[in-house]
Parts: structure tokens; sequence; C-alpha cells
């Protein structure tokens, strides 16, 4: 099992004992143990029980634990408490902006013991009566549980990921010898994802049909199946799947309709004819082929979403798409100066360690108090330490950066003398989230016109199926940041992947870069680097536009002469 996988169960536990009202001293034990555990590179599962207590933080009951879960995938006192707990209670541990303990009084005080109770209740104005919650409050989880609803049966394309392609190794390995593709959603990388689509040639559907059924992974909906189509679930993921069976010879047919958009399908191209009108022509050998029918050259299955790809496709001009070995350097990472696990020098010599020539260190500034962020003492301190760090490092390259709160008004919170002594500073929203959208546009300009501000972070703050963003105007506050020389944050964590892919392309258009930034509080969260460049590729973004695929001397020229304009 994943260490982050383990480290999971661990903060469920802890949760858990939290809602039951159990000791307080046990609860922190586990909360430590994950902090602990946090800082661990080496896989957890391979370890002894004695490796594992010669970590620094993990005694005999933590190792012993971790043991147990690496066996069966759990352990005794988690199960003890998961079967005291209604799931629905532990489906509300997961509702933004409420703890353990409010839980435990929505579940004591109003018998709620499933989300849909708790919307009920919410509806009948009984959770803003219960002590310390109050109508908005009740309004905030009220919201929270309908976007929760809406989302239900949707995966990240990071979770998705993995899994569709394990299940389709393993639709190979029934069929051994078949035509067989990944398609639909996962293929056209859109960042949420409903549903694993497969194409799969044969001659003898009836026969790929049954073999399709000793898949144990794969649970058959028999009365939504079909002759031509297979449709069922992952039982792994819980994801809908769909594998359509077509003859052999159209197959590249049948991938190319199931692996683009109803857009780039039906958008014209002469007066008569869009590639739906093409591809039913005849069969063809290969996606490449169709769109060389159509008088195009080939369009990845990223691109095909409708915008303008076909017309870029027709003057053979489209672009040279960002590849993450472009990538030069990481900005926009935490230490634990602020809420990051590793220490400066770890995250630096990891970073440098995977062949990147630069790393920006950006921990929360001082108003994130909730994140520890850096008081400016904590800033010069942190400055000094890079600064011998790059002495020892060289040539790789720490850049003094920080994630500099926006606040209410659009300012930086910090004073000049603070600000100019940073290589870069990313600009971001945390706090004070219901915003309209006159205001949350205004608070970004107000930022972006900050000459100190060289990055926009976040810009909308949403977490993919978690909470929706701040709704802001983004053209203006593109438009804005083309005017004042700003980068925008492609954000690859999996939650966030914030600039949206729509908006890429406008970016682009008005001259404004984009950084490819991984927000990462752990050396793991590097590896999200992959996400953001996916990202980037489907809304056209190319290496020339990426900040970050500068190399280290360009990255420090840019720095320093976008400082020296600074009057």
């Amino acid at each position: 099992m994943e260490n982050k996988k383990i480290i999971r169960l661990f903060k469920l536990a802890a949760e858990l004992m939290e809602l039951h009202d159990e000791n307080p001293f046990k609860i922190r034990s586990y909360t430590n143990a994950v902090g602990t555990l946090e800082l661990v590179e080496d896989p957890l599962a391979g370890m002894s029980q004695t490796q594992l207590e010669s970590i620094q933080g993990v005694g005999k009951g933590i190792a012993a634990k971790i043991v147990e879960i690496n066996t069966t995938g759990s352990f005794e006192e988690l199960d003890q408490m998961l079967a005291a707990t209604p799931p629905g209670v532990v489906e509300m541990l997961r509702i933004k902006g409420i703890g353990p303990k409010k839980v435990r009084n929505l579940w004591r005080e109003l018998g709620t013991e499933t989300v849909e109770e708790l919307l009920e209740a919410c509806e009948q104005d009984k959770v803003s009566k219960l002590k310390g919650f109050g109508a908005k409050t009740q309004e905030n989880i009220k919201q929270a549980l309908l976007f929760t609803q809406q989302n239900r049966g949707k995966l990240l394309y990071a979770e998705a990921e993995a899994g569709a392609e394990a299940l389709l190794q393993s639709i190979k390995a029934a069929l051994p010898g078949a035509q067989v593709a990944l398609a639909g959603e996962v293929r056209r990388r859109m960042e949420i994802i409903t549903n694993l689509q497969f194409i799969l040639g044969t001659s003898t559907p009836a026969t790929a049909h049954g073999a399709l059924n000793t898949i144990a992974e794969l649970e058959e909906d028999e009365r939504a199946s079909g002759p031509f189509a297979w449709r069922g679930a992952y039982t792994l993921n819980g994801l809908s799947v769909e594998v359509k069976l077509v003859p052999e010879e159209r197959f590249a047919n049948e991938l190319f309709l199931c692996s683009s958009s109803l857009e780039h399908l039906s958008q014209p191209f002469t007066s008569s004819t869009n590639l739906l009108t093409v591809v039913r022509e005849q069969g063809y050998t290969s996606e490449a082929d169709i769109y060389k029918s159509a008088g195009m050259a080939y369009v990845a299955p990223e691109l095909r979403e409708g915008t303008n790809e076909i017309q870029l496709a027709l003057e053979n001009k489209l672009p040279e798409l960002l590849e993450l070995t472009d990538l030069k350097g990481i900005l926009h990472n935490h230490s634990t100066y602020s809420d990051g696990a590793h220490t400066l020098e770890q995250m630096a010599v990891y970073c440098r360690d995977m062949g990147y020539q630069y790393l920006g260190i950006s921990d929360h500034s001082k108003t994130a108090s909730y994140a520890g962020g850096l008081r400016e003492g904590d800033v010069l301190r942190q400055q000094k330490e890079i600064d011998e760090l790059n002495k020892k490092l060289a040539p790789f390259k720490i850049f003094k950066g920080i994630e500099s709160d926006i606040l209410g008004d659009g300012s930086l919170d910090y004073d000049k003398d603070i600000l100019k002594t940073f290589d870069f500073i990313v600009a971001s929203i945390h706090s004070t989230l219901n915003m309209d959208e006159k205001k949350a546009t205004a608070r970004l300009i107000a930022a972006i016109e900050n000459p100190y501000t060289t990055m926009l972070g976040h810009p909308t703050g949403r977490l993919l199926l978690r909470r929706e963003g701040y709704p802001i105007n983004h053209k203006e506050v593109i438009d804005a940041c083309a005017a004042n020389n700003v980068i925008i944050e492609i954000n690859s964590n999996p939650w966030r992947l914030d600039l949206d892919w729509r908006w890429v392309q406008y970016a682009l258009d008005k001259g404004v870069m984009l950084s490819i930034n991984p927000d990462a509080h752990h050396t793991s969260g590097y590896d999200d680097m992959k996400y953001g460049v996916l990202v980037g590729r489907k809304g056209g973004l190319t290496k020339e536009m990426t900040f970050n695929s500068k190399s280290v001397e360009e990255a420090e020229q840019y720095f320093r002469e976008r400082k020296e304009k600074i009057k």
C-alpha cells in the first residue's frame, strides 16, 4: 500500500476518535503519527516492525498498526470505530468547513445519520438552531452537500487515470491479441472523469462480451448492456464503464468518435462537411488517416474540444504542445517554514535530484497563520538559509519567494521593505471566499496591479469535487495580467488544476506566460507537475509560453530585470 494511503487511514482514525470523544492524548498520538509519516520517503509497505520502530516518532503501537495495514489493508481499532459509526456520518467528515466535533453534534443532537438526512435538516432550518452553528454555517453546509451530491460518481483525472490503465491491461489479458484502446474522457484528459470508455475491435462480440465478464473487477449492468456494448461498473473505484464492441475494420473510426467532443466533430470546415461526415464515409486504418482525408493535420485527443483546433489543423499551424521534459524548474512550493512536510534543504535536494535546475520556495505569508505563515523575522531567517544552501548546492538554485495572501482590498500582506527582498511573489486568495464576481475580480486585479506581484496563484481558489471556486471575470483578470506583465500559474494539484484549461488559449492570445506549479507541501507533490502539463496541453500551451521552461539563468534574469523596473 502506498504511504499516502496508510497516512489517510491514520487521519481517518484520528477524526473518528474525535467524533467519538476519545481521549485527547490518544487522538494526538495519531495526529503526531501522521505528521511523522508524511516525512518518510521510503515505502512503508516494505518495512518490518523493527524498521518502522527505528523511524523517529514512530513507537511500537503505530509500527504494529502499519504492519497490520500492510497485511490486511486496515487495523482493528479503525475497523471497530467504523463499525460503530454509520457510513453516512463518516461521509459527513468530508464536508468542507465542519470538523468531527460539529459532525458529532449533528449526529447526536439531530439524529442525522446520512448526508440526505442532514440536507433535509438544513432545508428545515434545524441545523441553525444548534449551539455553535447559526444560519450562515447551515447555508454553507447545505451548499457543500448540494455540491457533493451533484458530483457523486465522479473522480479527479489523477484518481481515475491509474484505474483506467489497469483496466485496459485486464481487458487485453482477457482478450489476447484483440484491438483494444482507452477512449473517452480519460483520453481527452478531462479534469473530472464520469466514466471509463474503451473500444474493442472484434468479429465475435458475444465471445468478447463473455470474456469481459470474467474480469473480477468488472460488474455488468445487464439491462444497460447490449450485443455491441458492455456496460457496468469498475468496482475498484465505482466509475461506470462502457466497452464498445465494433468490427475490426471500424476500430479507428469508433476510437476517433469516442475520443473527440461533439463540438470538434460537428464544427464545419466547408459549407457542407464536418468530421462526422468524413468519418462516416468509409473505414479508416488510423485516426491520422481520418484527418488526412479531411485535409488536416492530426489533432491530439486532448485538443479535440471544438475551440480553434480545426482551423489550425487545416492551416497546419497546430502548436507543438508542452512536454514535462521541457520544464527546467519548479515554482510555488512549501517547506516546514510554513505548512510543508519537509525542510527547505530536503525540498531543494529532492528537486535537484529529479533533474530540475531550480526551486522556487514560496511558503505562506503572515496572514495565513493557520498554515504557519511567515512573520517578517521568519522571512529574513529563511532567506539567510537560502543564501547558504545556494552556495552548498550550486549550480542548483533556490529562488526566494512567498505565497503572499491577497487581502480583502487586494493588497499584499507585507510592507514594501519585505516585498522587495523576494525574487518572486505568488499572490493568492485563501480567505473570504464567498465573494461575488465583481468583488472577487476587483480584489484580484488590485493584487495584479501591485508592482511586486510576479505571479497569480490558483486564480479561482477552486477545489474540484470539493468546492466551487469564487466567480471571476476571467477576461478582465487575464487582461490585467497582460497589462502588468504578471504570470498566471496552472496549479498542478489534482484538486485545483487552476487556471482552468478553457482559459489557457485566451491567456496565450493576450501574451500572458503561464507557469506549471505543483503547490507542493511534500516532495511527492512534485509528481503532480504532470497534471499541470496536461492542463496546459489541453489549452494549447507551448514550451515558449511556459515560464518555468526557462533555464535557471533565464529565470534569474527575468526576476532581476522585473524587480529593477519597480519604482
